[in-house]
């Protein structure tokens, strides 16, 4: 209930601001030419190369091979960004203040007792109580590879680090002991680096441990390296802001780990995790990214949980409630069996920003239970609004984007390529508006376990081959797909039973080939498969008109390239169409007109 309420009261707060295709890598050969203007650029796509097959497309990117690395060096986005979230006033820094300067030299620290601060050494490990005190501010220097800096308080207080280096080998580096709000702040330029060592000695929680609020700022760096537990934890929540850079990595457990929260505001975030079912970023409460560039690698292998008692794989991101995007640059990727990019056990809510996930990890197995992997799974309601989702799913049984109950699609751009299914909602899913890419290598493109509703917005799905389709709901559970609106392109056809408000047509097509779709005052073009599967399936508020072979220039580009609104077109040929009812027993299609080719990949 506790979690609950703080996400009502956070999402206020933010707001206001028949045919069947052959199964196959469906974008294996998927070619790119560089003059399309994309809807919102990034700089890890691939934005080079040039385009060959039938007809000619200008595309940007390309979803089937853009990669995700650490970056510690790019500027943070300064676009695309919302209002800084902060649960109380009092956590942001221009609203505090902290004139009592106490100077720490961890090279050579010396006891001292003064300004209502008391700091006592041991060799070069340093313990800092300013009591009662306000307004006290720590100013961290110097190195040391066996010392250790703790602090104790019953006061807000304000750590500076202005070029520390400190390695505990027996527990944690920083110790912000204080239960009082701690804001940690890097100095303009400074480099920083806290690690702790793998002895048990002294059982810690993070190189980096705070047990009050951890405040991050500043425009400096700081690297924590975490051999023991976590690379950073706070017993509250930790806010990260812009100007922060700052890498985590764990060999041991999360890179950053929170009780009640994480909310980044803006930064450079780059977090690295290797052991089984570690989490990046892992929160027992709301995860928020309203800013800057955060990108998180988990390597290791799923886990059987002794707790829990159940198979669980790692995560980017990991939260036990709410996650929710609303603006910066997210950048995801797991390679490990069972991992996933974002894993909310409440709802998932994408407002605007750019998100960006690959797994590559197969199902793991243990103890008669499984872990998927999984590009984003939201045991709550989904919901995208607007920004960008990229995800790609490589290794077995991946699904791209599933939620445990209801998915809404109002805007913003979404793509996923999947092994299994590209989208799927337990619940009743409903598309009104947007432009959505789901291609499957080895299931339904899209698939609503309850109802599914196309009411508005740009849908182009694929499906892997007979019996799944492009787009399905659960017939056999007495559900039904309902076509009411918007722009629709399956290539695999229509749940049998469908209700088709909208007028739907078919045709054959050709593989590797750029097609336009007009209709009104709209022109879109679109790239097939270079292999494919048996009859292609259109809807549009009007009568449509389809060519094959068209050279399109210009326009806004969508999903790296396949896609193209408001197109120049020329040259080309029409293609028949006929009325659609549903199903997916269509004959043509595949490998040139009349023709039939293996799998579809681009």
């Amino acid at each position: 209930m506790k979690k609950q309420m703080m996400t009502m009261m956070m999402l206020a707060a933010m707001v206001t601001m028949s045919t069947s295709c052959q199964k196959d890598d469906t974008m294996e050969s998927y070619d790119k030419q560089s003059t399309v203007t994309e809807n919102n650029s990034s700089n890890n796509t691939n934005n080079s190369g040039t385009s060959s097959g039938t007809g000619s497309g200008t595309v940007t990117g390309d979803l089937s091979s853009f990669d995700i690395s650490i970056d510690k060096t790019t500027a943070e986005p300064t676009s695309n960004l919302a209002t800084a979230y902060y649960p109380e006033e009092e956590d942001n820094l221009a609203n505090n203040s902290f004139p009592t300067q106490v100077a720490i030299d961890m090279s050579n620290p010396t006891a001292s007792s003064a300004d209502g601060v008391t700091i006592s050494v041991n060799g070069n490990h340093v313990v800092a109580n300013h009591a009662d005190t306000k307004n006290i501010c720590y100013y961290v220097t110097g190195s040391t590879s066996n010392g250790s800096l703790t602090i104790l308080g019953d006061k807000k207080y304000e750590v500076i680090l202005a070029g520390t280096d400190i390695t505990n080998p027996d527990s944690a580096a920083l110790n912000l002991l204080s239960k009082k709000r701690a804001f940690v702040v890097l100095a303009d330029g400074s480099t920083n680096k806290l690690t702790d060592g793998s002895s048990s000695k002294n059982d810690h929680k993070g190189a980096l441990y705070s047990k009050g609020k951890l405040l991050m700022n500043g425009n400096g760096t700081l690297e924590v390296y975490g051999n023991y537990n976590n690379g950073i934890h706070s017993a509250d929540y930790i806010i990260f802001n812009t100007g922060n850079n700052v890498y985590a990595k764990s060999t041991q457990n999360h890179g950053i780990k929170a009780n009640d929260g994480v909310f980044i505001n803006g930064g450079i975030l780059n977090v690295e995790v290797s052991a089984a079912a570690a989490k990046g970023i892992n929160c027992e409460s709301n995860i928020i990214v309203n800013g800057g560039r955060t990108t998180v690698i988990t390597t290791g292998n799923g886990a059987w949980d002794s707790e829990d008692q159940e198979a669980k794989g790692a995560a980017g991101i990991k939260a036990d409630s709410t996650f929710t995007m609303n603006g910066g640059e997210l950048w995801l990727k797991s390679t490990g069996s069972g991992g996933k990019g974002i894993n909310a056990d409440m709802n998932g809510n994408f407002y605007g920003g750019s998100t960006y996930i690959v797994t590559t990890g197969g199902q793991f197995s243990s103890n008669n239970d499984t872990a998927s992997p999984k590009g984003i799974k939201i045991d709550g309601d989904l919901n995208i609004v607007g920004g960008r989702i990229w995800v790609r799913t490589s290794g077995k049984n991946g699904e791209g984007i599933e939620t445990k109950s209801k998915m809404n699609i109002t805007g913003g751009e979404v793509a996923s390529y999947a092994y299994d299914d590209a989208i799927n909602s337990k619940g009743d899913m409903t598309i009104s508006g947007g432009y959505v890419l789901a291609m499957a290598q080895n299931n339904d493109g899209i698939d609503a376990n309850g109802n599914c509703y196309i009411k508005g917005g740009l849908v182009y799905a694929n499906c892997s081959g007979q019996p799944e389709v492009a787009i399905d709901a659960n017939t056999e559970g007495g559900y039904k797909l309902y076509v009411q609106g918007g722009t629709l392109i399956a290539l695999g056809g229509l749940e049998n039973g469908s209700q088709l408000s909208q007028s739907c047509y078919q045709a054959s097509w050709n593989a590797n080939t750029w097609y336009s779709l007009s209709y009104g005052n709209t022109t879109l073009a679109f790239k097939t498969p270079s292999r494919g599967g048996t009859g292609m399936v259109i809807s549009a508020p009007s009568t449509p008109t389809l060519k094959t072979g068209v050279t399109a220039t210009s326009g806004t580009g969508y999903f790296g390239g396949l896609m193209n609104e408001g197109a120049t077109v020329s040259g080309g040929s029409e293609v028949s169409l006929s009325s659609y009812s549903g199903g997916n027993a269509m004959g043509g299609g595949g490998f040139g007109p009349g023709g039939f080719g293996p799998g579809g990949h681009w």
